[in-house]
């Protein structure tokens, strides 16, 4: 099947060069590798499997059955069956080490590369436990701390930047911690119902059952992503974000183990300063989440739609007209508490969907006529079915009794994509004037006519935090989220270095050059961003520091661009992880 481009699940291709040190020696301070006298023997990994209850998987790539390798011969029928379904998230969900994200696969078992082609473990983690309580968390700790393994945390796959995956790496992998219940939470900080989750359950799940009880959660619009993991610790937008905030806004409790070995639960009553952090400081990095709780809310009639325009004949000067028109609207879409997902390529403007629960039909329609009326005004045809013919946009619009038969209909569900990205949070300021916005189309112009898309997740959570958290604070104060994406060669590697090259130094600095104001969302942005610490955690990065080490004394946990990350380093020819000297 041929790899799709879906822009709400554009994935990464590059690690930072900051994060790379061709000098790492090994060292006893360094994490061990399958290669060192430090690895452990298969005996001690035949005993470490009882203490798990025989949940200790070994990593076999999904992609040798492409190969001849190690793992066996290569198999044409079980490739084209792998191959058909390549894009689909459920493919690599499904594995306990195989990452989402190509570059981290590190050009090995490919399926799309010829038989006689490397298949290694390699960038892969060597082994995974199928964690299903907090003994395993904590066994799986231990063994990685008494043996210097890098430990890595998984759940879906679902990251840009390669955390859950390593070389020589041990997964506590939470895939199947999927309880889920409905509690009558009552503390001084929230009365009402709520719902806790493991650390296993994906958004399309809790949106499920917090549906069948008349509820509503803050999840993303991608349905198989983590919950718990790195999306709601990392911030967490999605479609009913401006109605009541961020995911990470919404947590009220946290129960972790720490590499210390304790047994917590973090509310803003109770270690508050690791409540704090796990509530939009980045997941994997202060400690391994068990279960989160979080505020849910009641089922409400929500209204969606679909806007497409084109360039089909029309100028591209009254196409970017046309995209700057909606644009401009989107802060008085935004403050109903609709969301609004686009996606910007040269020649296409496609907003899929606007989701705005709580909103008629009849209130959205009247919040899009400013565009619809430009189009007319234009004389550029629009219609109710891209099957028409003639017509330069499409435009439709839908109400439903609950939030999530709207979702369900208008957010289909995205693919496994290939893309160099970087990302930047763009300040509502600058869609409140006709020539800031001017400005911020003309940058979008360059970057589409540069070859790369734009995706934007546009919210309003000016108001989204019911406690202190540690969202970036930049999230209150901005609109969309955009997400820049060049194509992936998944033949030629050098292609990608020069294109996340070109994304980091050329395009993304377009839009910096807009505004003195830089963020960019932490789990959806440049793997080698420049500044890390301040673009995608804001002033509180040295806080957030202070309780990483509180928590992590031993920096167990470890995440490219995570918060403590910038101690250790990547050899860029072992893949060894070590402590920056």
């Amino acid at each position: 099947m041929a790899r799709l481009i879906s822009f709400l699940a554009i994935l990464p291709a590059l690690v930072s060069a900051a994060a790379i040190n061709t000098t790492c020696v090994t060292e006893s301070s360094c994490r061990c590798l399958p290669s060192d006298p430090c690895w452990p023997s298969k005996s001690e990994w035949t005993a470490f499997n009882k203490t798990v209850g025989g949940r200790l998987i070994a990593t076999v790539p999904i992609g040798s059955v492409c190969h001849d390798s190690a793992f066996g011969s290569y198999n044409a029928q079980k490739c084209d069956a792998l191959k058909s379904v390549w894009d689909y998230p459920a493919t690599h969900i499904a594995s306990s080490s195989d990452p989402m994200a190509p570059f981290f696969a590190n050009v090995s078992c490919d399926p799309f590369t010829a038989p006689s082609a490397r298949c290694i473990v390699g960038t892969l983690v060597q082994y995974s436990v199928n964690a299903s309580s907090s003994s395993d968390y904590l066994a799986t700790i231990k063994f990685a701390q008494q043996n210097n393994i890098r430990l890595v945390i998984r759940n879906t796959g679902h990251d840009y930047y390669g955390k859950s995956s390593g070389t020589g790496g041990l997964a506590l992998w939470t895939h199947f911690l999927k309880d889920i219940s409905l509690v009558n939470y009552k503390q001084s900080y929230y009365t009402g119902k709520a719902l806790k989750v493991g650390a296993g359950v994906q958004n399309s799940e809790a949106l499920a059952f917090a549906h069948k009880n008349g509820l509503i959660v803050v999840t993303g619009d991608g349905g198989s992503v983590g919950y718990a993991g790195g999306y709601s610790q990392g911030g967490g937008h999605g479609p009913v974000a401006s109605k009541f905030g961020m995911a990470a806004d919404q947590v009220l409790e946290w129960e972790v183990i720490t590499s210390t070995g304790q047994h917590l639960v973090a509310t803003p009553s109770q270690n508050t300063d690791l409540y704090w952090a796990l509530s939009g400081g980045g997941g994997g990095t202060y400690a391994a989440v068990l279960s989160m709780t979080v505020r849910a809310f009641a089922d409400m009639p929500s209204s969606a739609a679909n806007l497409t325009i084109t360039n089909q004949g029309i100028s591209d000067d009254a196409f970017y007209a046309a995209v700057q028109t909606f644009l401009t609207t989107l802060p008085s879409i935004v403050d109903t508490g609709a969301t609004v997902v686009y996606l910007l390529a040269y020649g296409l403007f496609l907003v899929q969907p606007i989701n705005a629960p709580g909103v008629s039909k009849a209130q959205l329609q009247t919040l899009l006529n400013p565009t619809l009326s430009y189009l007319q005004k234009q004389n550029i045809p629009y219609g109710k079915s891209s099957a028409l013919a003639l017509v330069s946009a499409y435009f439709h619009i839908d109400q439903f009794s609950t939030f999530l038969d709207s979702f369900n209909a208008y957010n289909p569900p995205p693919n496994v994509t290939e893309y160099n990205i970087g990302g930047r949070l763009i300040p509502r300021t600058l869609l409140e004037s006709q020539s800031s916005a001017t400005s911020l189309v003309n940058a979008y112009r360059f970057i589409n006519e540069a070859g790369a898309v734009i995706s934007g997740v546009n919210v309003n959570v000016s108001n989204g935090t019911k406690v202190p958290n540690a969202v970036n604070p930049v999230w209150r104060t901005s609109i969309t989220s955009n997400v820049i994406g060049v194509p992936y060669d998944p033949l030629n590697f050098q292609n990608n270095i020069y294109a996340q090259n070109n994304v980091t130094n050329v395009l993304i600095p377009k839009l910096e050059a807009l505004s003195p104001v830089q963020g960019a969302y932490l789990n959806e942005a440049n793997m080698h961003q420049p500044n890390f610490q301040s673009v995608f955690y804001g002033n509180n990065y040295q806080t957030l520091k202070s309780i990483k080490n509180k928590y992590d004394p031993t920096s167990t946990f470890y995440g490219l661009t995570a918060v403590g990350s910038d101690d250790w380093t990547v050899d860029s020819v072992t893949g060894r992880l070590c402590p920056v000297s």
